[in-house]
């Protein structure tokens, strides 16, 4: 059907009046509840315990779902809920990266809680609408679309009279059915998902923001845990939403004048530092494809190796000069001069239904370049692109993709796997035409795309069962934890990276703490207790942008030049003295770098507490795959086997002369899980939990975050 056509057959199934509040110093203090499955549409005020404690994002996020399920919710249960909040600074145009949004929701991949983070417009649209957050709950009995119309406050239930299902397709055909006229497009925020999330568990959601200067529409994705899934299990087709304007103070801040001359700042080093530093501008994250080559921490064939010789044909020059689109506003919101959502346009694609298409491509991101590209064995930058293009438009994680095609191509080198299993594709690494087409398998939920669709933990539980490898093997090389697949970054040498991965709330994603040019690089963390020291403020710091909906890039991606001298470089003070006062200039509250930590400890607490009380957030559950902390193999260890004779030789106390391969492996693994375990004792008890990651009720009560409903879960958990 044309668009005409959809619009004729549109079945209104509930409509909603409502009276916008305005903002007033970044809150509305409403949320916005919609039950898909009745059609129930409401407001809830946000109680003020709420608001102090859990400020906004993710605390939001994460308290709202708490009260909405029980210890024993199952993802695909009605009762599990997508929350979607951007934080009390979001939307501010003033300071750059100010545009993000947190999702939260029980994870298809993990049982647990699932947080993940994306910029776009919807968000800032949802604040200037009227609501700190929008709260969906239920399973509609068919495919629904959510209107949210803040011009005309209106919301809005329709039944999908037949829209398309990928959201590159959908996202212009919902724009043409909201939009009065293409100046009013920039007006419009659309989240959707595609084919991929509804016949896998790894399914991810995009958020549109309108390219003004290119007059197209476009991505960015909050990929993490699955999400996706949730929302077409819910039968959620997409939600709009639509503002009437874009001013400079929809927020109602308190002191415009203090954000604005922090914006003026930070403008000021991008233009002047951001060439000599990381070319964020011109590059965006891809930024450091080289850089993870040079230091030996780019993922190549299942993060068995750091870095490879083909890795110059992936360089972030070939992205830059070749690929990406130069001089344009690449900002996913408004007021950004970061402008790292690099994008390639009129990429024609040479695979799967859209064949022959030309189109623009979000990216690639350093994610998306080292997980589809180097991790698979494949430096072909047009192939990174396309699986690129198609990950995003139909609904699936990049970075989850990148790790669950490395472990099956792992898998089927070694016999695990075989053309008889897979349906005659054959998985090696480098094979472009065959992972791509299992790629296009999974949005069909065809043949052993429906396998790939699960996940690595359910698949290597799978492998085991059937009796198709080692289970020993698969444990070691099977990269998730706590069943969310690693990020692209070879944490092997660097302990304290991998306690950043494992000791995570929702499993091994870099936003937590991303510590290996510290550690490795700069060796600015000797003793355990300074890797536990960075591993309990990096974490704290970083979730406190999930509460602002700020984007951590535009912390440390362009540094003043004063930094170098500054008494702890690597916090980048000056920036975190720049967040202080924006928080400050929004909220007129009195606050500090001491107060920011602590109102992230509160809400990081209670996350680990919650995935208490869903059966997780224990030692056990921090435990990492063997490949993120060594070599697994033999050609693995003789790789590198100068490095980790030397390493055995100097810190272990074994001496590697004359003894084989297999004898050093061993030796070198005992040392360094040993290790590990050391780090573990050393951060729990920075961060005031017992020795099995459970927070103690003396430290929730420090922190004010000792709620009788929290106390009674730790209290089952305490010996």
């Amino acid at each position: 059907m044309n668009i005409t056509e959809l619009k004729e057959n549109i079945k209104t199934l509930k409509a909603v009046d409502y009276k916008k509040t305005p903002l007033d110093k970044g809150y509305t203090d409403k949320i916005l509840y919609i039950n898909v499955g009745n059609n129930e549409v409401k407001e809830k005020e946000v109680p003020p315990m709420m608001k102090e404690k859990f400020v906004g994002g993710r605390g939001y996020g994460l308290k709202l779902l708490w009260d909405a399920t029980k210890a024993d919710t199952k993802w695909n249960d009605p009762e599990n809920e997508i929350i979607i909040s951007p934080g009390p600074i979001a939307g501010i145009t003033q300071y750059s990266g100010a545009g993000k949004s947190l999702l939260v929701s029980l994870s298809p991949q993990t049982d647990s809680v699932m947080d993940s983070n994306v910029g776009g417009f919807f968000g800032p649209f949802l604040k200037f609408s009227g609501f700190d957050a929008l709260e969906l709950q239920g399973k509609a009995e068919k495919d629904i679309i959510i209107y949210i119309d803040g011009k005309n406050e209106k919301i809005e239930i329709i039944e999908d009279p037949g829209f398309s299902t990928d959201t590159h397709i959908l996202a212009e055909e919902l724009t043409e059915l909201y939009a009065e006229d293409e100046n009013d497009a920039k007006h419009l925020g659309i989240v959707s998902t595609g084919a991929a999330a509804e016949n896998s568990l790894l399914g991810m959601i995009n958020f549109t923001f309108y390219d003004v200067k290119r007059q197209k529409i476009r991505l960015k994705q909050a990929g993490r845990g699955g999400i996706g899934t949730v929302m077409r299990d819910k039968r959620i087709k997409a939600i709009v939403a639509k503002v009437e304007k874009i001013s400079g103070n929809l927020n109602n801040v308190d002191n415009m004048e203090m954000i604005r001359e922090r914006g003026k700042r930070f403008n000021r080093e991008m233009k002047e530092l951001d060439d000599k530093q990381c070319q964020m501008r011109r590059k965006g994250t891809a930024n450091i494809i080289n850089v993870m080559n040079d230091y030996d921490l780019l993922p190549v064939h299942n993060f068995k190796y750091g870095s490879h010789d083909d890795g110059y044909k992936i360089h972030s020059d070939v992205f830059r000069d070749e690929y990406f689109t130069q001089n344009v506003p690449d900002g996913c919101w408004i007021g950004c001069t970061m402008s790292c959502a690099k994008g390639v346009d009129d990429f024609e694609l040479r695979t799967g239904p859209y064949k022959g298409q030309q189109v623009i491509v979000d990216g690639p991101e350093y994610e998306n370049a080292a997980g589809l590209g180097a991790n698979l064995g494949i430096f072909d930058p047009a192939y990174i692109i396309e699986a690129n293009f198609y990950c995003d438009t139909y609904g699936i994680c990049t970075i989850t993709w990148g790790t669950v095609m490395a472990f099956i191509m792992e898998c089927y080198e070694n016999g695990i796997l075989n053309k008889e299993r897979t349906g005659g594709l054959e998985l090696n690494f480098g094979n472009k035409e065959d992972s791509m087409e299992l790629l296009h398998q999974l949005a069909r939920g065809e043949g052993f795309g429906k396998v790939a669709g699960m996940g690595v933990k359910k698949m290597k539980e799978m492998f085991i069962e059937k009796g198709w490898g080692d289970p020993k093997f698969l444990q070691d090389i099977a990269m998730e934890n706590k069943g969310l697949e690693y990020s692209q970054y070879v944490s092997k040498e660097s302990l304290a990276q991998q306690g950043g991965y494992a000791m995570t709330n929702k499993g091994p994603q870099h936003d937590e703490a991303w510590l290996i040019f510290m550690d490795m690089v700069n060796n600015q963390l000797p003793s355990f207790e300074d890797k536990a020291e960075a591993l309990h403020y990096m974490p704290m710091f970083r979730t406190w942008f999930g509460l602002m909906g700020l984007c951590k890039l535009c912390w440390n991606d362009v540094v003043p030049e004063s930094n170098v001298e500054a008494e702890e470089p690597h916090k980048i003070p000056e920036h975190v003295d720049n967040y202080v006062a924006i928080y400050k200039g929004v909220t007129g509250k009195p606050f500090d770098k001491e107060e920011l930590i602590r109102q992230s400890e509160r809400v990081y607490n209670f996350q680990r507490i919650f995935n208490l009380r869903r059966g997780f957030g224990k030692r056990i559950h921090d435990a990492q795959p063997y490949r993120a902390a060594g070599p697994v193999t033999v050609e693995e260890y003789e790789s590198r086997a100068d490095r980790y004779d030397k390493q055995l030789k100097e810190e272990a106390g074994f001496d590697p002369e004359g003894k084989s391969v297999e004898e050093k492996l061993a030796a070198l693994r005992k040392y360094r899980e040993d290790r590990y375990e050391q780090l573990i004792d050393a951060v729990y008890k920075r961060r005031g939990w017992t020795m099995d990651g459970i927070p103690t009720i003396e430290h929730l009560k420090e922190l004010g975050m000792d709620l009788p409903e929290v106390l009674e879960e730790v209290k089952k958990h305490l010996n």
